[in-house]
Formats: structure tokens, sequence, C-alpha cells
């Protein structure tokens, strides 16, 4: 079974990309983003550990974690923000191996690896890292009309993700999705070799 991993900026279209690659190659999907969540539920280790490092302002009424308030205390403070990421990350990549064992006894060919800032934790899961790039102007447009967003809220999204040149650094295989989603097909099945 290959293990593929995509990554890409907001607004780079990575969701019709994971869409394509499901129906078109029988992939199965893991959204990392989605797994560290269920990790976070109440009642699991993450759940602890997290609350035992920031407190219970941290739990929601529905004693839940209150993400909202979470992301207050992680995104004021570089420190504690590297406290969090020590105590998700671990469990995610954890949790993604056991996933892609399980599938591939399963007898899955394609295993898609999911998440913005995969580049980090990538190398450790995934044969190879694809980046889903497009041009800054198309990101806002789609953004705007998909999403509603105000161009401040996307101008701070785009800012806070890492560069394109990191991006492609990191990946070893460029898909252009900039413009019409039938050449970026095109460029897909140019270059997934299973």
């Amino acid at each position: 079974m290959k293990v593929l991993g995509i990554t890409g900026g907001v607004g780079s279209g990575k969701s019709e990309v994971l869409n394509y690659l499901k129906e078109a190659y029988g992939a199965y999907v893991c959204q990392m983003d989605e797994t560290a969540r269920a990790l976070q539920r109440k009642g699991t280790e993450c759940f602890r550990h997290i609350v035992r490092a920031f407190g219970n302002e941290v739990v929601g009424a529905d004693g839940e974690l209150d993400r909202a308030a979470l992301g207050r205390i992680v995104f004021a403070d570089a420190k504690k923000l590297e406290t969090l990421n020590h105590i998700v990350h671990p469990e995610v990549i954890r949790a993604v191996r056991l996933d892609i064992r399980k599938r591939a006894a399963e007898g899955n060919m394609l295993y898609v690896v999911e998440a913005a800032l995969l580049p980090e934790a990538g190398r450790e899961l995934c044969d190879e890292l694809w980046y889903v790039y497009a041009d800054e102007r198309v990101r806002r447009e789609r953004l705007k009309r998909s999403r509603g967003y105000p161009e401040e809220r996307i101008t701070r999204m785009i800012a806070s993700q890492p560069s394109e040149a990191m991006f492609k650094k990191a990946c070893a295989v460029v898909i252009d999705n900039s413009g019409a989603f039938e050449d970026t097909k095109r460029q897909i099945g140019e270059k997934l070799i299973l």
C-alpha cells in the first residue's frame, strides 16, 4: 500500500483533490485534524493531559474541550503552543500509524494523509508528500466564495501558514490546482504511481 501525504495552504483545493483520489483511485483518506479532534474528546488520555497542562478553564460547559479558550491560551504564548503540540502530535502519529496498518491489512492500495502542516509529521508516516498549490489570488477567491470570509480574515489565515517555499522544499510533488480541475486530474494521473 502506498501512503501519500497531501498538504497545502488554506483555499488551495485540497478537499477537491482528496475527493478525486477517493473516487478515481479508491483511496482511503485520513484527515489528521479530524483524528486529532477525536483523540481530544472527553475521557481520552489526550484530554486528561491537556486539562492537566492548561487547567479547567479549557473545559466547556458540555465537559468537552473549549477550543476557543484553548486557542486563546496557546496562540498567545509559543511555549504553551509547544506544550499542546507535545501532548497531541505523538498521539495523532500513533493513531494514524495503527490505521495505516489496519487499512493495509484490509487490502487498500492507497492511503492518503491530509494535513495543512503535514511536512512536520509527513516524513514519519508517508512514502511521498504532495503539495497542492494554488495561486494566492485563486485561494482568496475560493475562500470568499465558498466560506464567505472577509479579506482581512483571509490575509491573517494565509500569513499564519507556512510559506510556499517551505511547502515546495518539503514535498516531492507539486500539483498546481490554480486552473481547471481537469488539469489537476491530469497532473495527479501523471504523478501517482501505485
